[in-house]
């Protein structure tokens, strides 16, 4: 009786991996306008329904099927964020684009439309709602639609105005976003849109120019 032990037979190596190894996970298509897109209609959403302040990159990464860091590698912050998904600063570009004499106006053109539609999330609305629940953030979205609005104006204008005077006008239009956008009560709740506009390109050519 032959006791010779036979070796098994050693199949090729490639073989045994391909037998063992797990599924292939299929593999995910790198879109990052799509991603961005996701990101800041998610952003929209989450904005408007639970405002600035309580509003959290996690938040808006979840909705969007996104990891935190790709919100960040867009936008870089939360107000840099909010000020890209919403309407306000980034209409500015476009507004100031023109004749230096008739900025005031289209200015106030723009900002009385806007506002007449934009509900609440626009950023004037949402900058004074965070006041009211955070100053630390309240100082971080200012300071972001501060630098914007300057980049803005020095952008598209020879001779911008000065930092001070861009100052002077956002207040004109912060203060007429509470009296007729959030509390809604006294005479600019109730002054007509084409009257508004008139009052307000003036008060914001002194602000500008003068």
């Amino acid at each position: 009786m032959d006791n010779t032990l036979v070796a098994p037979e050693v199949t090729d190596a490639t073989d045994i991996t391909d037998a063992t190894a797990a599924p292939d996970k299929r593999k995910r298509i790198r879109d990052p306008e799509a991603h961005r897109a996701a990101i800041l209609e998610a952003a929209r959403v989450t904005f408007a329904e639970r405002g600035y302040p309580r509003t959290t990159i996690r938040e808006i990464a979840r909705r969007a099927g996104v990891a935190n860091g790709l919100v960040l590698r867009h936008f870089e912050s939360k107000e840099n964020l909010f000020l890209a998904a919403v309407p306000g600063p980034r209409d500015l570009y476009d507004v100031v684009q023109g004749d230096l004499e008739t900025l005031p106006e289209r200015i106030a053109h723009g900002y009385v439309t806007r506002m007449e539609q934009a509900g609440g999330d626009d950023p004037f609305v949402g900058l004074i709602r965070a006041a009211a629940a955070s100053e630390d953030a309240a100082i971080r979205l200012y300071t972001a639609m501060h630098e914007r609005s300057v980049a803005a104006y020095r952008e598209a204008l020879a001779v911008p105005p000065s930092g001070a005077r861009i100052e002077l006008g956002a207040s004109q239009l912060i203060g007429v976003t509470f009296s007729r956008y959030i509390i809604k009560r006294g005479p600019l709740a109730q002054m007509p849109v084409q009257q508004l506009e008139h009052y307000l390109a003036g008060t914001l050519r002194v602000a500008l120019f003068s």
